[in-house]
């Protein structure tokens, strides 16, 4: 990663702070997108002063402006683009049913029109230097998670956007992967929208026994220098993935007992 140009949206906490730390460790050169730019500014500073070389760029990535500004941005400064990471994104808990439709559309907005904008104006500077076009997704972007409607519905979009953003530049040198990571410990779940469109406040999870988010991270790097094309991590989502179409019925039933037993959970 020595001298690598890399793009991390929602890169002020959880798996994105992950990965600016671990890929500054490599020797990567960061452009760093949020939109708490405060909390940006500290990952800088203290990237910095290890020797890193580091822009952060208040980034809301539901608005193409913002995502177009923060690859302008990008180029303006290191000239050139190798890695995109398509991190940011949110959360949801509540039945269809309950749920008000604009928080369906906010989980689009950010979770797959941010990596759609972000991506339409990285790929360019990707093809030039066959670099890597990654987006975080979740076991939810292959098989609906119950309570999770406009969670699921965004991954699965972002997980055909990019297969298919994969196909059109086969000849191309360009490499994509889709990593699904599992529960990581972070704050997403506080931050999760509710049915009303507020935010959740506490996990519904023992967050310590999560994977860490530094350990995502390495894997994710990992995953990158081997050049792969999926990356699920956790156990249950490797075992969703591969019977989903053999044992469909067994999975619905095992996935809606499992989220089932959230604390509080919306259904039962």
């Amino acid at each position: 990663m020595k001298n690598r140009v890399v793009i991390i949206t929602g890169a002020s906490s959880g798996i994105g702070e992950a990965c600016a730390r671990e890929f500054a460790r490599q020797g990567a050169k960061l452009s760093l997108a949020a939109r708490s730019i405060d909390k940006l500014h500290a990952i800088e500073k203290e990237l910095t002063e290890q020797g890193c070389e580091v822009l952060s760029v208040k980034t809301d990535v539901s608005i193409e402006k913002d995502c177009e500004n923060l690859i302008s941005q990008t180029i303006n400064k290191f000239e050139k683009i190798d890695i995109l990471i398509n991190n940011a994104g949110i959360s949801m808990r509540a039945l269809f049913t309950d749920v008000d439709l604009s928080v369906i559309k906010r989980l689009m907005d950010v979770n797959f029109w941010g990596t759609v904008f972000c991506t339409k104006y990285a790929l360019p500077h990707l093809l030039k230097n066959r670099g890597s076009l990654v987006a975080i997704t979740s076991v939810a972007g292959f098989h609906g998670l119950p309570g999770r409607t406009g969670y699921s519905a965004s991954k699965f979009a972002i997980t055909g956007f990019l297969e298919t953003i994969r196909i059109e530049n086969l000849k191309k040198g360009l490499h994509v992967l889709t990593f699904a990571p599992g529960f990581t410990s972070s704050n997403v779940r506080k931050v999760a929208l509710v049915a009303d469109g507020s935010h959740q406040g506490d996990t519904p999870l023992n967050e310590d026994k999560l994977m860490p988010a530094e350990k995502v991270a390495k894997i994710l790097i990992k995953s990158i220098k081997k050049r792969k094309r999926n990356k699920i991590l956790s156990l249950d989502g490797k075992l969703v993935f591969a019977l989903q179409h053999i044992l469909p019925k067994t999975i619905d039933k095992l996935t809606y007992n499992h989220m089932a037993k959230e604390p509080n959970s919306p259904f039962k």
